[in-house]
């Protein structure tokens, strides 16, 4: 073999190990929103209850990290938006709209998401046969059980603070599922909600922009539901 051939059959073996490193996850993501904020939510694989959650902004032509921490999945880990039932203990993975947040405690000064207070007649309706089916609602209506509705007070620890998750929202398909939030930690896993801790939950309120759109992508590392998918 010629000596110029030699070089380049060298070359061609070390190319991998000098390939440019992935860019930063939103660079590889099918969609983002559309907006200049995004959170991401990332699970090793759809049997993890916890992961790490973080926020960016994009500058420019760039997306930058303005924030992370520990997450909180589902007790039964992570499963397809589309495929998602009710009742499964499972985090719909997908990118959602945040529409609001909400809280027991006052909203972080700073805060410029619309902030619903939580009140003694807050409840989140998860009854497939109400017409308040997932939805807030003031009082709970009379077709929107008790025993199928969180009655959101009660949960003085994660629903401290919140933002509303988008999942299921616009047009609800019964028995999908209902009342995925973006909150604090409880004692672990969630119910299907993503769950970070509380200093957390005070900085993506502090830093979230409603004219930035800011959506939230949930999904796993790898495979069928990775989040790059979405």
């Amino acid at each position: 073999m010629r000596p110029g051939a030699v070089a380049l059959a060298l070359a061609a073996l070390l190319l991998p190990a000098f390939a440019a490193p992935p860019g930063p996850l939103p660079d590889r993501m099918a969609d983002t929103g559309a907006g200049t904020q995004l959170i991401t939510a990332v699970a090793p694989d759809t049997a993890a209850t916890t992961g790490t959650v973080t926020w960016w902004d994009r500058k420019g032509d760039a997306w930058v990290a303005a924030g992370s921490a520990p997450a909180h999945f589902g007790a039964r880990g992570l499963v397809a938006g589309d495929r998602r039932k009710q009742g499964t203990d499972t985090t719909p993975t997908g990118l959602y709209r945040l529409p609001y947040a909400f809280g027991i405690a006052p909203p972080p000064p700073g805060t410029a998401y619309r902030y619903r207070p939580v009140r003694a007649d807050s409840w989140w309706c998860q009854d497939n046969g109400s017409r308040a089916y997932n939805r807030w609602t003031e009082p709970r209506p009379a077709d929107c059980a008790a025993t199928e509705a969180e009655h959101l007070i009660s949960y003085g620890k994660q629903y401290a603070h919140a933002l509303v998750v988008g999942f299921n929202y616009d047009r609800p398909v019964r028995g999908r599922g209902a009342g995925i939030f973006l909150h604090v930690n409880g004692e672990g896993a969630t119910a299907g909600c993503v769950s970070v801790p509380a200093d957390a939950m005070r900085r993506i309120l502090i830093w979230a922009d409603p004219a930035a759109r800011p959506h939230l992508a949930i999904g796993t590392a790898h495979g069928k539901t990775a989040l790059t998918r979405y």
